[in-house]
């Protein structure tokens, strides 16, 4: 067993307390397991790739979203599990399964809990476990993940959608899904595994992570006024009932735009590109719950 831990995620200085408590459970449970703590971008999968390739068969990211998109990455189509003992500031996928949020609750899931397949969505090539998306929420994405952005937690989300909104500008794109192609001008365009962001932040609250489908939410604005008037609607669960919102279940979908659009998996930047390419992976990602 590997437990990958990201001493940046959440809490500053929470690195030493983590390998401790970690030690401390693993004895608990008389499991023997290896702890890393990860240095970089890309380290949590580098460590992940290695320990598969050596026959681990079970490996733990503790972190946020991004740690765990990029150990759950790894073991896609393997036969390892992933355990998650989220301390990041959404922790999307980890709300959506219902998992402890108290470490050492999570840690003890993680070692002793059951396996469950879920799907997992791919964009341009990229895996992602919770949700992908261009326009208004990549823009956010690349806002909050800026080093000089020190507010996290549902707080500084808020803040920094608020803002991007004020310059987001509607993308002028072709949407091709479910054997139709449609023009539009949205806001955003989400593909949807889970419900949520994180933080309780619902952009499709019917989604399933074990469906075999994507929830592609297209938000298209009568007025910028009108939008920042559904935002609570984002937090109560009731987004479905904004007349700007369009929800279809997809497998598949591309969207191609006039410009380069703002992307994003789980969270995490991508490269802006005119094309995204969208498609469900259904069941090839084993989770400890």
């Amino acid at each position: 067993m590997l437990l990958i831990v990201n001493p940046a995620a959440g809490r500053a200085g929470a690195a030493g307390g983590r390998v401790e408590l970690a030690r401390r459970v693993l004895a608990d449970h008389a499991e023997p397991a290896v702890i890393a703590l990860t240095e970089r971008p890309g380290h949590a999968r580098d460590l992940a790739r290695a320990a598969l390739a050596d026959g681990v068969r079970r490996i733990v990211a503790w972190g946020g979203d991004g740690t765990v998109n990029e150990v759950a990455s790894v073991l896609a189509s393997t036969p390892a599990a992933l355990g998650i003992v989220p301390s990041g500031s959404g922790n999307g996928l980890a709300r959506t399964l219902n998992l402890p949020r108290a470490p050492e609750d999570a840690l003890s899931t993680a070692l002793r809990g059951t396996p469950r397949a879920i799907d997992m969505g791919e964009m341009n090539g990229r895996l992602f476990v919770n949700i992908a998306g261009l326009g208004l929420d990549a823009e956010v994405a690349e806002r909050f993940n800026d080093p000089r952005n020190v507010r996290r937690g549902l707080g500084g989300y808020v803040r920094i959608v608020a803002r991007a909104l004020l310059a987001c500008k509607t993308i002028r794109c072709t949407i091709d899904a479910g054997g139709a192609e449609r023009q539009a001008r949205p806001l955003l365009v989400a593909f949807a595994n889970g419900p949520q962001y994180g933080n309780g932040i619902r952009i499709a609250p019917d989604a399933r992570v074990d469906d075999g489908r994507l929830d592609m939410v297209i938000v298209e604005e009568r007025s910028r006024a009108a939008t920042m008037r559904q935002l609570p609607r984002l937090v109560c669960g009731g987004i479905g009932r904004s007349p700007d919102w369009r929800l279809q279940t997809i497998t598949e979908a591309r969207i191609t735009a006039d410009t380069p659009m703002a992307l994003h998996v789980d969270g995490e930047p991508l490269n802006r590109g005119s094309t995204a390419q969208v498609r469900v992976l259904p069941g090839v990602l084993k989770v400890v719950v």
